[in-house]
């Protein structure tokens, strides 16, 4: 199968959090996307690894993606090495997205800077022809390179190079991110409390997209990083 768009998180629960109303905005338009968990999760504080699996399983299916996988790596301990490049590089060549989407280049969580130059390394190196990597039948694949690689915006605050207009699919993106239920907010919940388990950490995904939306006029906007310039084809489109 091929993707229009392959996002990539380190955790379960990243990618609806960072860019789950892009998603859906572009799945409603037609584009196949699929996305790649880099770990299960497991050190989480609320939760397990299984809950996490099941809810990254509804969340998957509220925002209608075509493909979830998870590779497993060690959370919190994963490193940007071959071993790991070369296990993306095969997920980047089997689906061959135009664009990859993955974590924030800088954040709060150390898996989020890791997992985005790794993500951001794997989708250089997988372009190289030298580099061989097969399918799980023995197939030699072809190299390929997405065409963009972008950065969500995470727990920091950081200053997006453009935004997506999401106003119609925030309800979808909650819907999606709190199909988490062991992780975000709970008033009946008897777990520890995390910096994501506050009412206001909840609250702030609204008010973040409201205040992005709210300075390019427009209700709700997703904020995202570019590795090059963006390139339009006139300025007309632009909004």
């Amino acid at each position: 199968m091929k993707l229009d768009i392959l996002a990539i998180g380190a955790h379960p629960d990243d990618v609806e959090l960072g860019c789950g109303a892009t998603l859906a905005k572009e799945i409603a338009s037609g584009k196949k996307v699929g996305i790649l968990d880099l770990t299960q999760g497991e050190l989480g504080t609320r939760g397990t690894a299984e809950t996490r699996f099941e809810e990254a399983n509804n969340a998957s299916k509220i925002l209608g993606v075509s493909i979830r996988i998870n590779m497993k790596f060690a959370d919190g301990f994963f490193t940007n090495d071959k071993v790991h490049q070369l296990a993306i590089i095969n997920k980047i060549r089997e689906y061959q997205p135009e664009i990859v989407i993955c974590n924030a280049i800088d954040d709060r969580h150390i898996d989020h800077g890791k997992g985005s130059k790794l993500v951001s390394d794997a989708c250089f190196l997988s372009g190289l022809i030298k580099i061989e990597t097969q399918t799980d039948s023995g197939e030699f694949q072809n190299a390929w390179r997405p065409k963009q690689v972008y950065h969500y915006i995470q727990w920091k605050n950081l200053e997006p190079d453009f935004v997506v207009d999401v106003s119609e699919f925030m309800e979808t993106k909650m819907k999606a991110v709190l199909a988490y239920k062991t992780q975000f907010y709970d008033a009946s919940s008897k777990e520890p409390e995390t910096p994501i388990s506050s009412k206001n950490f909840t609250d702030s995904i609204m008010y973040r997209a409201r205040d992005l939306g709210r300075l390019v006029g427009v209700e709700y906007a997703e904020g995202f990083n570019v590795e090059r310039y963006v390139v339009v084809d006139s300025l007309f489109k632009l909004k």
